[in-house]
């Protein structure tokens, strides 16, 4: 029994020898399209069909064409009608289709809607290919053999405008991929014409978006687009487009982005249904038909369907991104361009396109002239002409002779020989001997062609005019500019409704909408617990918490869990992570920022502070210096407009004054100014709002200037349980 041997082979060397080959077949030979804008496979069925006749001929059976294809490409026959599927004008995947098609052939837009066997439906290639072949019988473009030698095809089409900027087109090779974007043909025309006279042009200036079969809009960042037109690479996004049907009430999405389908547009609405996140869709269904692609939405009544959309496309493929990643072959190469490298490559094809053409021209003609040059001479003697052939005695000698008769080379003396008897006649020669002065001068301006540059991109500019006039379609994508589109975000989901806020002196909150407030007021607190402030505001509101700390923490109050009466709410040391001997003292609902926080202190000051203080761009959490420090705070109240407040002392005395006269603080630590003046060690006890007091005379306590020490408190307003002097 022989012992099985292990070779010793370095990683590298297997690599080279095993992998690399193939890495390079499937870029080169089948992902990554070259510069006529086709990867091999589409080269090779188009061509395919080009020889059978189909570009002016009827259809024939897409079976029979797949047949043929196999011929140039050894892959198996579905692959082949996949490829052709594509190129038809009934899938709708290309802006100008190459295959003019009759049957199903599926959709872009549906992953679900599959296409019909090739045995039932009709093939023929579509009248731009003409622009595909266009001289391809004129050595424009080399040929090389099959992958069994037996038949001939073309490396490259002569394609006669950047076809590669029209069609999109998607490959995935090894280690690489090329995602292609399609553009409008009027506007890649018009760039290129441009590019060609002036190579520094801005791009944008005249293409101006891509532009998609799908049509929908596509949101234009011009950074975005810029970068993509420089390096080849980069991201844009794609929207759907509805229209809203009031009659019925419901939204009709009639274009979708080209990377999506309707299939998986609807899988995610339903799935957002289903999980809750959406509340406004009452029904969702495919009713495309012949008339075009349509996605219903049914929705609740009083529903904004703009505003619903706008969740639709932040949540859903509805709103998508393309990525390019403009890869393609480059002799043989695999290069990343921008717009002008990919026109500056495709032009440098074309002039060698030009130039080969005009050289076949040039050769042709040439070798006519010389067939006719010879035939001129023989109209010095036609009669000697005739006695020559007539007297040679061997079939052999006959070129010979007239070759010695005529000083005629041998290409030139078996022209004459085969001309027919009755065409000697002076009348035949002399008619074809009137082409020469028109060939030499033909040739003349061929080969003044072929050396000037310049006149071969007069001839591009020339073809792609006729191009853009004959199959120039307007664009189908709408361009949205982004300064024009709201940006969605989290919030845009949150459910706004009423409810009000309760903060208790043991530290809980409750958040309570109002509607569960109607059917069950009563509040459920802990033993001596007891509310200490209630506000009224709204679920997409913020909400300020104010500390004894001189602390102010932030939160949305979306983020707060609502609860019920009968709960004890959130407890603050834990929801905001507050010290052991830290309480909130002061809550503030605010949507804008908008108003004055104002703030007494026990040496008399009072500080008035704008909110927008407490506003910030980075939504911190937490602020520290919320307030002053430096006295003891006995008050803190929001305003959103000046007010009377009622100050009391220690002394028993009693202070109206109004907050106009306290000038704002941007600064939040301030100490504000002096309201209550500070008389025989007395401290300022607390301060109320003036509706909460009932006093008979308010102008008897009432000050225009500050500081001011107030008035001792008439008997008569002592009866009010509610005022407090000391602490």
């Amino acid at each position: 029994m022989s012992k099985s041997r292990l070779i010793e082979q370095k990683i590298v060397d297997t690599l080279e020898k095993n992998y690399m080959p193939y890495a390079m077949s499937v870029i080169v030979s089948r992902a990554i399209p070259e510069i006529d804008g086709l990867k091999p496979s589409h080269r090779k069925l188009l061509y395919t069909m080009y020889k059978m006749g189909l570009l002016t001929g009827g259809r024939t059976k897409s079976a029979n064409v797949v047949g043929q294809t196999m011929k140039l490409n050894p892959h198996g026959d579905m692959a082949i009608y996949e490829t052709m599927v594509r190129l038809t004008r009934g899938n709708d995947a290309l802006l100008h289709p190459y295959v003019d098609s009759k049957g199903n052939f599926g959709k872009q837009y549906s992953r679900d809607m599959h296409f019909a066997a090739p045995r039932y439906t009709e093939v023929k290639l579509d009248k731009i290919c003409e622009e595909l072949f266009r001289d391809l019988d004129k050595d424009a473009v080399d040929f090389v053999d099959n992958y069994d030698g037996t038949m001939k095809e073309p490396t490259l089409l002569p394609i006669t405008f950047p076809n590669i900027l029209v069609s999109a087109n998607q490959g995935i090779a090894v280690g690489m991929a090329s995602n292609i974007c399609s553009f409008n043909l009027n506007e890649v025309c018009e760039t290129a014409i441009q590019f060609i006279n002036n190579e520094n042009i801005e791009v944008s200036d005249y293409l101006k978006a891509p532009d998609f079969t799908s049509g929908g809009q596509l949101i234009y960042k011009e950074k975005d687009i810029k970068e993509i037109y420089n390096t080849g690479r980069g991201s844009f996004k794609v929207r759907g487009k509805y229209r809203y049907d009031k009659e019925n009430n419901c939204i009709e999405i009639y274009e979708i982005p080209y990377t999506t389908t309707t299939e998986a547009i609807i899988d995610s609405i339903i799935e957002l249904v289903k999980n809750n996140k959406i509340k406004d869709i009452l029904d969702v269904r495919d009713e495309t038909d012949l008339d075009g692609l349509k996605v219903t939405i049914d929705i609740r009544r009083n529903t904004d369907p703009d505003a619903l959309m706008n969740k639709l496309y932040k949540l859903t493929p509805l709103e998508d991104s393309f990525g390019c990643n403009f890869n393609l072959l480059i002799n043989g190469r695999p290069k990343v361009l921008g717009i002008k490298g990919i026109l500056a490559n495709w032009i440098e094809f074309r002039v060698d396109c030009i130039k080969r053409q005009t050289l076949f021209d040039i050769n042709k003609k040439s070798d006519r002239l010389h067939l006719l040059v010879g035939l001129k001479k023989i109209l010095l003697d036609i009669d000697k002409a005739i006695r020559l052939i007539r007297e040679t005695e061997e079939d052999a000698m006959v070129i010979p002779n007239l070759m010695d008769g005529f000083g005629v080379d041998h290409v030139q003396a078996e022209f004459i020989a085969e001309i027919k008897l009755r065409n000697l006649n002076k009348e035949y020669i002399l008619d074809k001997v009137s082409e020469i002065d028109k060939l030499e001068k033909e040739i003349a301006e061929l080969k003044d062609i072929y050396g000037n540059d310049k006149k071969i991109k007069k001839i591009i500019v020339k073809q792609l005019g006729e191009v853009s006039k004959k199959y120039g379609k307007p664009r189908r994508t709408d361009i949205l500019h982004e300064e024009h589109v709201e940006e969605i975000t989290q919030e845009h989901f949150i459910e706004d409704y009423n409810l009000k806020i309760f903060l208790t002196d043991h530290n809980y909150l409750k958040k309570i909408p109002l509607t569960s407030l109607r059917t069950s007021p009563e509040h459920k607190l802990k033993d001596d617990d007891s509310i200490v402030q209630e506000i009224e505001t709204h679920n997409k509101a913020d909400l300020l918490l104010f500390s004894n700390k001189q602390t102010v923490y932030k939160i949305r109050i979306y983020e707060i869990d609502d609860c019920k009466a009968s709960s004890l709410g959130d407890y603050l040391t834990n929801l905001l992570g507050l010290e052991a001997d830290e309480r909130i003292i002061n809550i503030v609902a605010t949507d804008d920022y908008k108003g004055y926080m104002i703030f007494a202190f026990e040496n008399g000051k009072v500080a008035k502070i704008d909110l927008e203080s407490y506003a910030t761009k980075t939504n911190r959490k937490k602020l520290a210096n919320a307030y002053s420090d430096l006295s003891k705070i006995i008050y803190m109240q929001y305003i959103t407009e000046d007010e009377e407040l009622v100050a009391f002392s220690s002394l028993k005395k009693v202070l109206i004054f109004s907050t106009s006269n306290i000038n704002p603080k941007s600064t939040r630590d301030s100490q504000g100014v002096q309201v209550l003046k500070e008389k025989k060690g007395s401290v300022m006890t607390t301060v109320k709002r003036l509706s909460e007091v009932s006093f008979k005379d308010l102008d008897y306590y009432r000050t225009k200037n500050i500081p001011a020490v107030g008035c001792y408190i008439k008997d008569e307003d002592k009866e009010d349980g509610q005022i407090k002097f000391e602490l």
